[in-house]
């Protein structure tokens, strides 16, 4: 295990300036011929407004990267996504809209009455796309967790508009990671108001231009005991002024439960399944088999709410306490759970699951709630495989081999991994003083094999001549192909998207 004494990671989580044009890069290695187009990838980068900071990894605003291929040649180039939130801040130098863990103070200068009017009108929710960027039909937008997403231009990274979902669908948020078929189709699951003011959560189905084949037939959600109190949420603006993350909450007792849903004619399964509890931000892959599903996700073993970790003066403290906070967290593990498709009620208390390659059990209780326990397929104290990355375009909802994903080492992301979900074989990239970030696969168009391909991934390293830099990995061993040096300090990023 890596230590990262000089705390160079701290760099990471500092405000950058915008690019008025592309950079350069200097290149060793060569660039596979196969790659065109770009690499956009999404994070924070702005962490400070005036004198007002941004207090938690999830607020700093949603700036865009892009790495350029052309003939072997590499240019880097940024923008902040002008957004509210950021149009807003710059223009009146401090945080107007309250961020995941940062309160927006209301404007002095209004008085009670029109507050008063305002929080009735409904609460300002943030626009800051921070998270993620992927197409829906011919257009890319930036996203986050909440109702509003922000369309782009991908060459440019000019922002073209806000879109606001709740005028297509009954919700209100929306996940940061669809789930995109073959054929454009993007699933999501948002969360909306039901019958008689309770709350249901619904899948959200975009449908492609073209026509095309539907394959898997079902959807899992798994839902962690981790919850946004909405009562809490929307009494909290108007009254004490507090933010996203004053409003969760984590109920033990609920344990975490997977619910099955077909996909067409779409309706929700009437079977429990429940597990203990974990939380969990990125499924890996699910597939059928058999009569069974098999799901592989990133789990956090317990109930406790993993963000609680991620306030940025968490983030850059020196090392020893980076390694002390972390040794409090939940325990990261990557986690096989297997659900039977075929449930009766006289089998109780035997084993359901009957794939050969599988430890991962489900057993039915007397009231007819099957109990799942998983296989572990990672594990490694403080150690976590996040961020995980598949080769997606063949193997998405189908059965497969290999996961890539960011090592964490007590939150700081310092390696790449690869899994054999099979073997349960690992391999690592990793230097001293580096902090990569999430590993797109690109597969190679001659490629036969599963792993035939690169990663690609944007390193930073604040100790060097050049501070950033993309790497360029081999799918198969993860040996350097390639590196595209930058002379400029790029933060932290999220998830994006390789656009051929």
């Amino acid at each position: 295990i890596f230590e990262h004494p000089a705390g160079s990671y701290k760099k990471i989580f500092e405000t950058c300036e915008e690019l008025a044009e592309p950079l350069p890069t200097t290149v060793t290695g060569r660039i596979p011929s196969f790659l065109r187009g770009s690499l956009l990838r999404l994070g924070p980068g702005l962490f400070e407004v005036g004198d007002e900071p941004f207090y938690h990894l999830f607020d700093g605003q949603a700036f865009m990267h892009k790495f350029d291929f052309k003939n072997g040649q590499v240019t880097y180039f940024n923008k902040f996504v002008r957004t509210d939130a950021y149009v807003r801040a710059i223009t009146e130098k401090r945080v107007v809209i309250t961020e995941f863990g940062t309160f927006a103070y209301p404007d002095p200068c209004k008085n009670i009455f029109s507050r008063f009017f305002s929080y009735f009108k409904g609460v300002e929710v943030t626009d800051n796309c921070l998270v993620n960027v992927y197409p829906i039909g011919e257009d890319f937008y930036a996203v986050t967790e909440t109702n509003y997403i922000t369309k782009v231009n991908t060459d440019t990274l000019e922002t073209l508009k806000k879109v606001d979902m709740c005028n297509f669908v009954n919700i209100n948020g929306i996940t940061a990671h669809p789930h995109i078929e073959a054929d454009g189709t993007v699933y999501n699951i948002g969360n909306c108001m039901g019958k008689g003011a309770t709350l249901a959560y619904n899948i959200v189905k975009i449908p492609p231009t073209q026509k095309g084949l539907d394959s898997e037939n079902y959807f899992v959600f798994v839902e962690t005991p981790v919850k946004i109190n909405l009562l809490k949420f929307l009494s909290a603006w108007s009254i004490r002024g507090s933010n996203y993350m004053d409003c969760f909450e984590s109920n033990e007792a609920q344990g975490t439960n997977f619910h099955i849903a077909k996909k067409s004619p779409g309706e929700y399964i009437d079977l429990k399944f429940k597990g203990a509890a974990i939380g969990m931000f990125h499924h890996i892959n699910t597939y059928e088999d058999d009569g069974f599903l098999v799901v592989d996700l990133c789990a956090w073993k317990g109930f406790e709410f993993v963000y609680n970790y991620l306030w940025l003066a968490n983030l850059r403290a020196n090392w020893e306490e980076v390694k002390k906070a972390a040794m409090m967290a939940p325990q990261p593990e990557v986690r096989r759970y297997v659900i039977p498709l075929d449930v009766h009620k006289e089998e109780q208390g035997k084993n359901l699951v009957s794939l050969p390659y599988t430890t991962a059990t489900a057993t039915m209780h007397s009231d007819g709630m099957v109990w799942l326990e998983p296989e572990v397929l990672f594990s490694g104290p403080r150690q976590a495989f996040e961020f995980p990355q598949i080769d997606y375009k063949r193997h998405g909802g189908k059965n497969y081999t290999y996961a890539y994903a960011l090592g964490l080492n007590h939150f700081i992301p310092d390696r790449i991994c690869k899994l054999n979900v099979k073997t349960k074989e690992t391999w690592v990239w990793q230097e001293p003083d580096s902090y990569p970030s999430e590993p797109l696969f690109v597969q190679n168009p001659d490629g036969v094999d599963e792993d035939d391909g690169i990663l690609l991934t944007i390193v930073a390293a604040p100790g060097a001549q050049k501070p950033a830099y993309l790497l360029i990995l081999n799918a198969k061993d993860l040996s350097e192909v390639a590196r595209a040096e930058v002379d400029y300090s790029i933060p932290v990023t999220f998830h994006g998207m390789y656009k051929p």
